[in-house]
């Protein structure tokens, strides 16, 4: 077939028509967004440990019926722990590293939404694969889906601004001379102590804002049609009704992200996509239908 070569004005014009489209479907989901907005909160249940089991359970199934479909995003989980790794290195941001990668913690429900979809999808007996992911950017909350997730990068770049605080004021300002000394530093003084205890505490703060606002969140965005206040709203009132298997949940995310991020962020290509099943699961656990 014979390749047409277009001139530039003909280029340009589909460009303005393409953008024009992106325009306008953007003006739809903030008009959307709008119109969903103050929609009624489901009704939240009370769970149990148990409850958290089963969960997590079920996430490992769907990881086994789906396990070369979704190790791609475990695999690009570790690639970005890997690259922000060299970045703290290469940037001298030595003390960084550890917020860079228990961020993970913050930002990751966002980069599972393809997961929850997936899960979704097998729950209701469709088939599945990798590319169903993509399927959540046709949910009628995307625009929701979009914004909580620019929500919580902000909150990972706060909490990075956070840390660096931290280290300033307990071993700093200035950068370490090399990653063994910033290690002697850490554990042989004082003020590393003072700076693991500090940082610690502050970013469990920082996971628990994420995990109330979001832990729910997501899954009911892609599930139902209800505007962000009320997913968040859903959310924080799930948290708060189930404080003790919610703290317990809480515990296992972070305890996997922290074993899958220290052989080279090599477990997160399997602990990712295990909890991002598992949290369609918890969800479905704790919102009525």
């Amino acid at each position: 077939m014979p390749h047409t070569i277009r001139n530039p004005i003909e280029w340009t014009g589909e460009q303005i028509v393409n953008a024009g489209h992106a325009i306008a479907s953007a003006h739809r989901t903030l008009d959307h967004m709008a119109d969903t907005a103050h929609s009624p909160i489901p009704a939240v249940r009370k769970i149990t440990i148990a409850d958290v089991r089963e969960s997590l359970a079920k996430g490992f199934d769907d990881f086994e019926a789906y396990r070369s479909d979704v190790l791609f995003v475990g695999i690009i989980y570790a690639a970005v722990g890997l690259v922000l790794a060299r970045a703290a290195f290469g940037s001298d941001l030595v003390p960084l590293l550890f917020p860079l990668a228990s961020g993970f913690a913050i930002v990751g429900p966002f980069a599972a939404i393809g997961l929850y979809e997936m899960s979704r999808r097998r729950e209701q007996g469709a088939e599945v694969e990798w590319s169903n992911a993509f399927d959540v950017f046709k949910a009628p909350a995307i625009g929701g889906i979009i914004a909580l997730g620019v929500i919580l990068v902000m909150l990972f770049l706060v909490w990075l601004a956070a840390a660096w605080g931290i280290y300033a004021l307990t071993l700093g300002p200035a950068e370490p001379v090399s990653i063994g000394a910033f290690a002697r530093d850490v554990f042989a003084t004082s003020q590393g102590w003072t700076l693991i205890v500090a940082g610690v505490g502050v970013g469990f703060l920082f996971a628990l804002l994420a995990m109330a606002i979001s832990v729910v969140s997501f899954p009911l965005l892609i599930d139902r049609d209800v505007g962000l206040d009320t997913a968040i709203r859903t959310s924080i009132r799930a948290v708060k009704e189930n404080p003790g298997p919610m703290a317990a949940w809480g515990l296992i995310v972070a305890a996997s992200l922290v074993l899958g991020s220290i052989p080279l962020f090599i477990g997160l290509v399997a602990v990712v996509p295990i909890l991002g099943h598992a949290t369609w699961h918890l969800y479905r656990k704790l919102v009525a239908r």
